[in-house]
């Protein structure tokens, strides 16, 4: 009875609180957060450009590290591919400015404090998205569409899923 209280409870977690599941070809949610600068980012400034929109934990911890210096020593590949890359995390923007401080990153890293931006794109996740988002990469078309969805995210080899994606869309 207990096993079957906590399974229910759960899955009604996973309902109110896990957002949205986007899936390729589905508009990707319109979004507007400010970066460790307190720069104002909207999903509308990057229109007619492939975006790579990735949510992580949280700043300064080991895979989240990992991601974001695996996509900072292969940043110019994704620029010269036409790739814009935005970081996104619970973490407010004095965090992200000294996450992108002590590792030299030279992408955006957004806050999504109130994790409305998290929920929309379904990187809330269950249980731990009070606390943190889940590990997802949304790769988002010139057009404002999701072309992937990516659940099982490589920290160390992140930036090579997304060119092996890219290069089967052409």
């Amino acid at each position: 009875m207990f096993l079957k209280l906590i399974t229910i409870t759960v899955v009604m977690i996973s309902f109110l609180y896990g957002g949205t599941t986007l899936k390729p070809g589905d508009e990707a949610p319109a979004f507007e957060l400010k970066d460790g600068q307190g720069k104002t980012h909207k999903l509308s400034d990057y229109k007619g450009k492939v975006v790579a929109l990735y949510f992580y934990p949280k700043d300064d911890t080991p895979g989240c590290t990992a991601q974001a210096c695996n996509l900072r020593d292969n940043y110019s590949l994704l620029q010269d591919s036409g790739i814009v890359v935005l970081g996104v995390s619970y973490d407010d923007s004095t965090s992200h400015q000294e996450f992108s401080k002590k590792y030299d990153l030279p992408f955006p890293l957004l806050s999504d404090t109130k994790k409305e931006v998290a929920a929309a794109y379904g990187a809330k996740g269950t249980l731990t998205g009070f606390f943190v988002s889940e590990r997802k990469t949304f790769l988002i078309g010139k057009d404002g569409k999701i072309m992937h969805v990516f659940d099982d995210v490589e920290t160390g080899n992140h930036t090579a899923q997304i060119m092996a994606v890219l290069k089967e869309e052409k």
